[in-house]
């Protein structure tokens, strides 16, 4: 089959899907993959055919927005301006699309083939609308959310698709899920076309990163992610509270380093860390609870500090709390809190493990290609009827 894939020009909704992305080729599948061009290289390590388009997304080191709707107009105004690129491409068999890989699902209907997301989030629930009610009343009649919705209700109607916005955003007619079903709120009233395959972890991210050797410390590895990273007081306090009892790797991001002033013996710190290695070597993961590091702590039977930020990490925080793998320290987040989540958390690793056994029986990425080449064939575009 020939495959079109429109990705998120945004780190954490790659790095997801890229093992799935490899399994796809290795199978003989063409898979093109759309995507902004700062992303081009991770994603040609695959071996699909990468299509660049001009991404208005934020890069690592650029402000986020605040506000909800002004986020999710990023996203909106990313996959508009992805369309065009997209519709100069061959007819594919299927269109494959990341959750905020809105083009993809237009695209499909374009061309009148199926269309399967592939969600790196948690996904709609039966009753969601009704519990999400208020909120969403909210959001519309705020000015950012007003003009949100507004935008996507023209794009669709430009395009000649009848199906309502709130339907075209959240309910997609298939749906491969690349999350641990463990953390999906309210998992058992989630539609049977929702395929849970768990992390499809990418052995390419592997670099053979080891610890240094001669120190049986236990490994604590601090990352917040790739947004909100900007937090120096956070890996300050880490450093002073948990250097001499425990070994120490930072990823700092958007902080230098050098920022931090003299380590302690134990106590490294670089912008970036090949997070699978280091998670094969931790015994805790001081996280922002992004859904990506909260899905691979899973994996790797590690348990987590959660210094959630924004968008879905609370609601990640307190999920790795219910399922026993998590802390949540009180604020604020300083050397004696954080010293204290630690040592709790180190207590958890038995419920961890466990985790990991049920999260790896998930399938993972033979899982994942196996359902979408069905869902591929099989699949109906819904509710995009051309006026």
């Amino acid at each position: 089959m020939h495959l079109v894939m429109v990705g998120v020009t945004a780190p954490s909704h790659v790095y997801p899907g890229l093992g799935l992305i490899a399994e796809l080729v290795a199978r003989g599948h063409r898979v093109t993959y759309v995507v902004g061009e700062r992303l081009a290289d991770l994603v040609a390590a695959t071996g699909a055919d990468v299509v660049t388009h001009e991404s208005v997304m934020p890069e690592a080191d650029e402000h986020w927005p605040e506000d909800t709707g002004a986020a999710m107009q990023v996203f909106l105004d990313d996959a508009m301006t992805a369309l065009p690129v997209l519709r100069e491409l061959d007819r594919p068999d299927a269109v494959l699309y990341d959750i905020g890989g809105f083009a993809g699902r237009v695209a499909a209907h374009h061309w009148d083939v199926p269309a399967v997301q592939l969600s790196t989030a948690y996904v709609a629930w039966e009753g969601m609308a009704e519990e999400m009610a208020e909120f969403k009343t909210q959001l519309k009649e705020s000015a950012s959310g007003a003009r949100y919705f507004a935008t996507v209700r023209a794009w669709l109607d430009e395009n000649g698709m009848d199906v309502d916005a709130d339907e075209f955003l959240e309910t997609p007619p298939a749906c491969v899920v690349l999350i641990p079903r463990v953390l999906q709120p309210n998992a058992d009233r989630v539609a049977d076309r929702y395929v849970f395959a768990g992390p499809c972890v990418d052995p390419a991210r592997r670099t053979g990163w080891t610890p240094e050797p001669g120190d049986d410390r236990p490994l604590v590895y601090v990352a917040l992610g790739t947004a909100y990273t900007d937090q120096p007081d956070i890996y300050r306090a880490c450093i002073d509270g948990l250097s001499g009892e425990y070994r120490v790797v930072l990823a700092t991001g958007k902080v230098d380093p050098a920022a931090l002033g003299p380590l302690p013996d134990g106590v490294t710190a670089e912008r970036s860390r090949p997070q699978l290695d280091v998670l094969e070597h931790a015994a805790v993961f001081v996280s922002h609870a992004g859904m990506g590091s909260a899905a691979e702590s899973l994996w790797f039977g590690v348990p987590t500090v959660l210094l959630p930020q924004a968008v879905d990490q609370p609601l990640n925080a307190d999920t790795l709390v219910a399922v026993g793998a998590g802390v949540l320290p009180a604020e604020p987040w300083d050397a004696a809190t954080l010293r204290a989540a630690v040592d709790e958390a180190t207590g958890k690793t038995g419920r961890a493990r466990e985790l990991r056994a049920e999260v790896r029986a998930q399938g993972g990425v033979e899982r994942a290609a196996d359902a979408v080449e069905r869902l591929a064939r099989e699949t109906v575009p819904r509710g995009a009827h051309t006026r």
